[in-house]
């Protein structure tokens, strides 16, 4: 079992007050706080490294080198990669998103009257970058509804799939919802109809085992923020075969073998894909994150998160004219709603009384068109949360409504 109250220790800045409160963090879709094994990371890195990597001769070039590969390895173990050259370092999930939607509208691979298809759950980085795509190629967009659980309708994704789209996109956990989605399934079902598949894994990373193989997808997407590492990192794994076949998206050095004023041959994978100095720190931040978190164990980390999810919401049900989204089995985030309550107005409450959520559309406007509101209030939780922090959320939830009717 989990034991959150230690775990707390390991980062610091939970030890903050906010507004002469103890800060209660439960913004952690938005972002995960950073435990001192990253962040010493970061400082060993920049004390004892400090060198650009895979050029130089010098001892402290050589040595940088060795650690961003050897953290581009702990990712592919992580992922579970068939190959260590099928990830590539990214500045987050939206970074790898566009990188693959980039790729693709320069192959050729997708055209005119194609159809590529996502779903009403998608965090606007799993819409806009599509919606780039067709404008550049003609290709059509269509969109996979959810019921009013806020779970998919594999009925009609079913139905969509008889279009033969060549793409299919969707994320594995709503960012907004916590809707977990049945990824593995629709990959096979998307792969059988021709589809390439890529899976947004941002909100799965912290929560969930991630096993790209298993998975039998074509692209996988996440971000390091999300899962305890630095803001600015992330990474974006891609079947070998795949990524060979796709032109590079960006240019410039380390991505090519050789260039004359004539031509330019590009590099071999990773680094066909990866221009210019790169996040050195954060790629090593990133696999210090993951050795963290595997440490502890994601099957315990989402179960601790799950009991904490049902407490929340059997005690926020409580409240009357309470409202929430997304199926019971939930993961990460619970999102509701108050009658009569402004979730602007309930979130600037909650902060004076220390509690830290995120209200808004939660880049996912086409999914609250879907529900008919504007926003809502999502909470969402991480490994160092505990029954403490259920209680003052609920207790604040309480006051708040009572100030705001």
């Amino acid at each position: 079992m989990l034991d959150a109250a230690t775990l707390r220790r390991d980062f610091p800045i939970l030890q903050r007050r906010i507004n002469g409160r103890p800060l209660v963090y439960l913004d952690n879709a938005a972002t995960t706080q950073k435990p001192l094994a990253v962040l010493e990371t970061a400082r060993h890195y920049y004390e004892h490294l400090n060198a650009n990597i895979h050029r130089g001769a010098h001892t402290l070039a050589r040595e940088a080198t060795e650690a961003y590969e050897n953290a581009r390895l702990t990712i592919a173990r992580h992922l579970n990669a068939g190959h260590q050259d099928e990830v590539i370092f990214t500045s987050g999930c939206t970074d790898g998103i566009n990188l693959v939607s980039i790729a693709l509208a320069r192959s050729g691979k997708i055209g005119r009257g194609d159809k590529v298809l996502i779903s009403n759950l998608e965090h606007h980085s799993n819409i806009v970058p599509w919606q780039m795509l067709c404008e550049q190629t003609g290709a059509e967009l269509r969109v996979i509804p959810c019921h009013d659980d806020g779970t998919l309708d594999q009925d009609a994704f079913g139905k969509l799939l008889e279009e033969a789209p060549k793409l299919v996109a969707f994320n594995w956990i709503s960012n907004a919802f916590g809707t977990v989605n049945p990824v593995a399934e629709m990959t096979a079902k998307a792969k059988a109809a021709g589809a390439l598949v890529l899976i947004d894994a941002a909100q799965a990373a912290p929560h969930l085992t991630i096993d790209v193989q298993a998975l039998g997808c074509d692209f996988l997407a996440f971000s390091g923020h999300k899962v305890y590492a630095p803001t600015g990192t992330g990474a974006l794994w891609g079947k070998r075969e795949v990524l060979e076949a796709l032109p590079p998206y960006r240019g410039g050095g380390e991505m090519i073998k050789e260039v004359t004023f004539a031509k330019t041959t590009y590099n071999d994978l990773p680094f066909k894909y990866e221009a210019g100095t790169p996040n050195i720190e954060g790629g090593l931040t990133l696999a210090a994150a993951l050795d963290y978190v595997n440490g502890i164990g994601l099957d315990a980390i989402r179960a601790h998160e799950a009991k904490l999810i049902r407490a929340a919401a059997a005690a926020l049900s409580e409240l009357p004219g309470i409202r929430f989204f997304g199926p019971d089995d939930r993961a990460g985030a619970l999102s509701f709603a108050l009658e009569g309550v402004h979730h602007y107005d309930l979130g600037t409450l909650l902060d004076q009384m220390g509690v830290a959520v995120r209200t808004g559309h939660h880049c996912c406007q086409p999914l609250m068109a879907r529900f008919g509101v504007t926003g809502t209030t999502r909470a969402s939780f991480a490994l160092y949360n505990t029954g403490e922090d259920v209680e003052a959320l609920v207790q604040s939830v309480e006051k708040a409504a009572a100030m705001l009717r």
